[in-house]
């Protein structure tokens, strides 16, 4: 469900090279791991290459192999890297919040301007689109039950008894999956403006949370 796109700075020591040499950065795993998922936005699994990755890079192969054994073992690393920026970096923002309540606006506000533009939500078509593949199967399954429980739990929070808590968390996560959709194929159908994607959050933990829970939390 979750999504964040930040940039991660890594200071590292200068390496010293011959004068009047022109220098370009040295290429970190995250650098590639970041470029085949950008990929896999725009075409999915199949525009993971050694080449144009190489290419969109400005590096040789020699660089790709110093960090990566072979193509699948990218694509490993990439998965990796989806689950731990999409999911348990947005989970350790909306911790950060101390009220239920606020949390699951919080989380709902992340995870929708997350979609804006559509192509930021393109990584989370991509994955389910290639659901059977043996590297993203087993990842896509412990991200979405991870997605769910999280959300479930912010229910639960609330005062809702478990079970009723992992239904709304599960309509929670399936509604932003099917916005995320909505945004890549039917933009114009959103709402445009900031206000505008307010008032839909607003709204969406109204219907999210109507009824009264057990707890008496709300």
């Amino acid at each position: 469900m979750f999504s964040i796109r930040y940039r991660t700075v890594v200071n590292e020591r200068p390496v010293k090279r011959p004068a009047g040499k022109r220098t370009t950065p040295r290429l970190t795993a995250d650098d590639w791991t970041s470029a085949a998922l950008e990929a896999m936005a725009g075409g999915g699994l199949a525009a993971v290459a050694v080449e144009p990755l190489a290419a969109r890079l400005g590096a040789t192969k020699g660089s790709f192999y110093w960090h990566f054994a072979n193509r699948d073992a990218l694509i490993e690393a990439a998965l990796l890297r989806w689950e731990r920026d999409h999911t348990e970096a947005v989970i350790g923002l909306v911790d950060a919040e101390p009220d239920p309540l606020a949390r699951l606006r919080l989380l709902i506000g992340l995870v929708l301007n997350s979609t804006v533009p559509r192509e930021a939500g393109s990584i989370e078509l991509a994955m389910l689109a290639t659901a059977d593949h043996p590297h993203v199967a087993p990842v896509l399954a412990r991200v979405t039950e991870r997605r769910v429980a999280y959300t479930a739990g912010l229910f639960a929070a609330l005062g809702w008894p478990a079970e009723e808590a992992r239904r709304r968390g599960l309509l929670a996560v399936t509604a932003y999956l099917g916005y995320a959709q909505m945004a890549h194929v039917a933009p114009a159908a959103l709402p445009a403006s900031e206000a505008d994607r307010h008032r839909y959050i607003d709204q969406a933990i109204r219907l999210l949370t109507a009824g009264e829970a057990a707890g008496g939390s709300r």
